[in-house]
């Protein structure tokens, strides 16, 4: 098996899109108004922008991974952040090293644009993938929230 990890093209949105459906699976759930064809206009995005990378793990003409990290908050306290909004891996191929490529390959891209550190959250139920992050040593942790910002709610 050789996995290869690359950034994705443009005109690969429609194929990178489905790759999410990994993260709605138990424990996991799909996020409220999840709509693909908006997802993949915002991969397209991704893919265009200076300040987003999309990466995929492809095997054989099959993707069976994927990351996405913006470079974004330009913390007074800590430099650049990069931030990782998603990590996912084909389920039938975790616990193969897949995640921890896509994940080093997005800190080099970041390191590479100047960022000082690299940062992500992940769901309390998300036990397997706490393990996954604490296997690589993180400088430190943080509890994180979100608040749903939907018109004339507050």
């Amino acid at each position: 098996m050789t996995v290869a990890i690359r950034e994705a093209r443009p005109g690969e949105e429609a194929t990178v899109a489905p790759l999410y459906e990994w993260l709605f699976a138990p424990p996991g759930a799909a996020v409220p108004g999840w709509d693909p064809q908006r997802a993949a206009v915002a991969i397209r995005d991704a893919i265009d922008s200076e300040e987003a990378v999309v990466l995929v793990a492809e095997d054989r003409d099959r993707l069976v991974g994927l990351c996405t990290a913006y470079l974004e908050l330009n913390s007074v306290r800590f430099g650049q952040r990069c931030w990782v909004e998603d990590l996912a891996v084909d389920p039938e191929r975790r616990s193969r090293g897949i995640g921890g490529r896509l994940l080093d390959e997005a800190a080099d891209w970041a390191a590479r644009r100047g960022a000082t550190h690299l940062e992500l959250d992940t769901a309390e139920a998300r036990v397997d993938a706490q393990r996954f992050y604490e296997r690589r040593q993180p400088a430190w942790r943080s509890v994180s929230y979100a608040f749903l910002l939907e018109p004339g709610s507050r």
